[in-house]
């Protein structure tokens, strides 16, 4: 380490410091310098203290001021207050008073309206009690009154009940006499009837069934010509001559109807003659009885066969078929290849398959307005059991009151013998489509 070297001021010799001669320097230095740390220790304490003090006096001068503002502020807010407090005052006192002045004035207008209803209720109370006393008059009149004719009905009672007696009692003497001769003759035409009915029952049906196949054709094609066979020939039961819009005949159709309980196969050889007969090109039977395996229609034998609710739409298909194949047969006269295919197209599946979905639609329409009018017949047949229930009780009442007033009570219309009669009711005929 090299040692460190001063120079004299004066001849600038060079002076090299040794531990022995910077002893006394280093230790003068040091004490030099604390002595001047303890005087700047010293400045520091006092002007900390000054400071002190100042911030003394400052919050003692802060204090006062403060103390000074919130007493001034104080006053400020007491006397705004005051002020506030005048006007507000002021100003509920005016309302006040016009509220008041305004409450007399309601107060006048509803004494007034009191005093009108106090009067009127006086009134309506006068009336009122004008109304009972009238109402008190009238009851004591009509209690005399009732009093009186009690007497004198009471006094002719006995007379009029005997009389009334003998009377009632050879009227329902004769009306019971009447009444059974009645239900002896209408027992025995019942009878009759009956018989008469299960004897031409089954020709009967048929031949409603054929009307109606009849009427069903002709409303639903007017411009065809609908020819029945006359009774006693052979021929089927209806002849459809189907006619085009043009006015040209298109083809015919037999129809044979059947209502019987049983299907038989000898029905086919039979419609197979008359077609050949009448020279048709379809022939149709319409029966209830469909053969085993048969739904609602079907082709056996080139016959077609079908249920009555399923007469309608097989007439559409089948006379649309007879219109299609005349017109291809006036377009392509000669051409027996497309004649062909109309009579393989009408006799394959796919013209089965349309004419099953037209038919299980009219089926479905048929079952609901069956439906319908099941729920029509029975709602009115409750009504009428009704409505006979009600007469007989008023019937019965104005029998009893007959018998005991007798004569003297007056007929009335609607409930005499021949009023009481009733009509017989035409038999109602089922239709079938």
């Amino acid at each position: 380490m090299t040692e460190p070297t001063i120079y004299c001021p004066n001849c600038n010799t060079e002076i090299k410091l040794t531990e022995s001669l910077a002893a006394p320097l280093i230790a003068a230095t040091r004490k030099q310098f604390e002595q001047q740390l303890a005087q700047k220790d010293n400045d520091v304490a006092q002007r900390e203290q000054a400071l002190r003090e100042q911030a003394k006096q400052l919050a003692e001068a802060k204090g006062k001021l403060d103390e000074q503002v919130a007493s001034q502020v104080a006053e400020q807010l007491k006397t705004d207050r005051t002020k506030i407090t005048a006007e507000e005052t002021r100003k509920a006192r005016l309302a006040a008073a016009s509220d008041l002045e305004q409450k007399a004035q309601e107060l006048g207008e509803l004494r007034d309206v009191l005093e009108q209803n106090n009067k009127k209720l006086a009134e309506a109370q006068q009336a009122q009690s004008e109304f009972i006393k009238k109402q008190r008059e009238l009851d004591d009149a009509r209690r005399e009154l009732e009093l009186t004719v009690e007497k004198r009905v009471q006094e002719n009672l006995g007379a009029t009940r005997l009389q009334a007696r003998q009377e009632a009692e050879e009227e329902q003497k004769l009306k019971v006499m009447e009444k059974e001769q009645t239900i002896a003759a209408m027992q025995k035409q019942i009878a009759d009837l009956k018989r008469r009915a299960e004897q031409g029952s089954q020709q009967l049906q048929g031949e409603v069934l054929e009307l109606e196949l009849e009427n069903l054709l002709r409303d639903k094609f007017p411009f065809d010509s609908i020819d029945p066979v006359p009774k006693g020939e052979f021929g089927g039961d209806v002849l459809h001559r189907v006619v085009s819009q043009a006015g040209q005949p298109s083809g015919t159709i037999l129809w044979e109807s059947k209502r019987t309980r049983n299907w038989s196969d000898g029905w086919l050889v039979k419609l197979r003659e008359d077609q050949r007969t009448a020279k048709a090109e379809i022939a149709v039977i319409v029966s209830q009885a469909l053969p085993k395996g048969v739904e609602s229609f079907e082709m056996i034998d080139g016959v077609w066969i079908t249920h009555p609710r399923a007469a309608l739409p097989i007439a559409v298909i089948l006379r649309q078929s007879l219109l299609d194949l005349a017109l291809a047969r006036q377009a392509s006269e000669g051409q027996q290849g497309k004649t062909e295919m109309v009579y393989q197209y009408l006799t394959g599946p796919r013209f089965r398959q349309r004419v099953e979905a037209i038919v299980e639609a009219f089926s479905t329409m048929q079952e609901d307005l069956d439906k319908e009018r099941k729920a029509i017949m029975k709602q009115w047949a409750k009504r009428e059991a009704q409505i006979e229930r009600v007469m007989g009780a008023t019937v019965g009442m104005y029998g009893d009151l007959q018998g005991i007033a007798g004569k003297s009570l007056q007929e009335i219309e609607g409930l005499e013998l021949t009023a009481l009669e009733k009509p017989e009711k035409p038999g109602s005929e089922h239709n079938c489509f």
